[in-house]
């Protein structure tokens, strides 16, 4: 009796010890602004950032302070300070209240080599730049968080996803958490260059990147002057949604914040879209916008339900592998799942808001755990989606524990082509694209 009573005291002592215990919140960064006082450097490109722009294309964006000079070239070569092409772009600005932003370019360059280095300037000064292309075939990696901020929790998320051998990272909405102080947009951009500028980021709007103002001006002014992704490629007439693709792979971005029923034009979009989508091409298919569907934290219950509603069957008639989104400052991982049920044929849903935002972490969930729910933890952190083959894929959630990146979550994920589910459903597909 006494042997049993050891055995369970050291098995519930081992449980105790075990608990992940989460660190203190980070204050917000303080990240001087202006940058650099001295009117020269101030010409220089900063807040260099790049985006896929199309097939075997990359859009550069950096602004610079003298607003009149500063030319929208981008030279570029395969071997260090020796430019061999040189690419014209455009360039735009805006103001926002009392606030004039500097000026924003925007240049396209390539066509370019798949899974190559090549380095670059822009405007004919400053740094020179470099980046690589994503691969033309499997496998390939993004690299996954939203909410990001400007805390020392994003610090850390950012030196992780440094770390990490990725293609292309994908934002499922909130970057700068400006919300209306405009230099926070400037400081954000100092803060994530060391890895926009070498890696293609996509990314999609959030609530705090909607910035009205009563009214008075567009509220996404801030976010698609500087953060233009490649929506005129994908067909698309806002900025707020579109899609690109990537070895394999059709990612789709969507808007939570634009006009999203079934008589709006981001949905006539996505089915013109989905019926362009070539599964023997690209037999992966990836969703990502900033408010989720499946969400079992009290934080922001019932926010997406609107948005899923109206497009949850249509994502689902056309076999959509994994959904990702933002906003609830949590992770959570879901059981393949259609109509609030578990679904065989239906998308893994991952929540993944928690990049490091200064409001810090959804800490209370809904009990008992839905059936859908597979995982979910509160804690700052990053994930990484390795598309292995045309039939495997491996994602991978990593905890900021401290600031080691610890992972914490797993799991391999079939593709719908590869189990069937794709054909089963082609002709609800088909029946979908045809409403009017």
């Amino acid at each position: 009796m006494e042997l049993k009573l050891v055995l369970i005291l050291t098995l519930i002592s081992a449980t105790v010890t075990a608990e992940y215990i989460r660190p203190q919140p980070r204050k917000t960064l303080h990240i001087p602004w202006p940058l650099d006082s001295n009117s020269k450097s101030q010409s220089y490109p900063h807040q260099v950032h790049i985006s896929l722009a199309g097939d075997k294309h990359m859009r550069i964006t950096w602004i610079t302070d003298d607003k009149h000079n500063s030319p929208s070239f981008v030279q570029y070569g395969i071997l260090p300070g020796k430019y061999d092409s040189i690419a014209e772009g455009e360039s735009t600005s805006y103001n926002y209240l009392l606030y004039s932003s500097g000026k924003i370019h925007h240049t396209v360059i390539g066509p370019l080599e798949d899974n190559t280095v090549y380095f670059y300037r822009c405007g004919g000064q400053g740094h020179e730049f470099q980046l690589k292309t994503p691969p033309a075939q499997f496998p390939s990696t993004f690299a996954v968080a939203g909410d990001l901020g400007q805390t020392g929790w994003t610090e850390s998320t950012l030196d992780h996803i440094d770390r990490c051998k990725y293609d292309v990272y994908l934002l499922p909405g909130d970057l700068s958490y400006a919300d209306c102080m405009q230099h926070l947009w400037d400081t954000f951009g100092k803060l994530v260059e060391p890895l926009a500028s070498t890696r293609p980021w996509m990314v999609t709007e959030g609530n705090h990147v909607e910035e009205s103002m009563l009214s008075l001006m567009d509220g996404f002014v801030s976010y698609n002057s500087r953060w233009k992704m490649p929506f005129e490629e994908s067909g698309s007439t806002s900025n707020l949604y579109y899609s690109f693709e990537v070895a394999g792979v059709h990612v789709i971005m969507l808007g939570s914040y634009a006009d999203y029923d079934v008589y709006s034009e981001q949905y006539r979009w996505l089915k013109e879209d989905l019926s362009k989508v070539d599964r023997k091409k690209t037999p992966w298919l990836l969703v990502l916008f900033h408010v989720p569907w499946y969400n079992s934290n009290k934080a922001h219950q019932g926010a997406g339900d609107d948005m899923m509603a109206a497009m949850e069957p249509l994502l689902y008639a056309a076999g959509v592998d994994l959904v990702i989104a933002g906003h609830v400052h949590a992770y959570e991982r879901s059981k393949r799942a259609y109509n609030g049920r578990l679904d065989p044929c239906g998308p893994v849903h991952i929540t993944i808001g928690d990049g490091g935002n200064r409001e810090g972490l959804a800490h209370r969930f809904i009990n008992p755990q839905p059936k859908w729910s597979e995982f979910r933890e509160a804690s700052f952190g990053h994930g990484e989606l390795r598309i292995v083959n045309s039939t495997h894929a491996f994602w991978s959630w990593h905890r900021n524990d401290d600031d080691q990146s610890v992972q914490a979550d797993d799991i391999w994920i079939t593709s719908l082509v590869s189990s069937g589910c794709v054909n089963q459903k082609s002709h609800e597909l088909r029946s979908m694209l045809m409403k009017p």
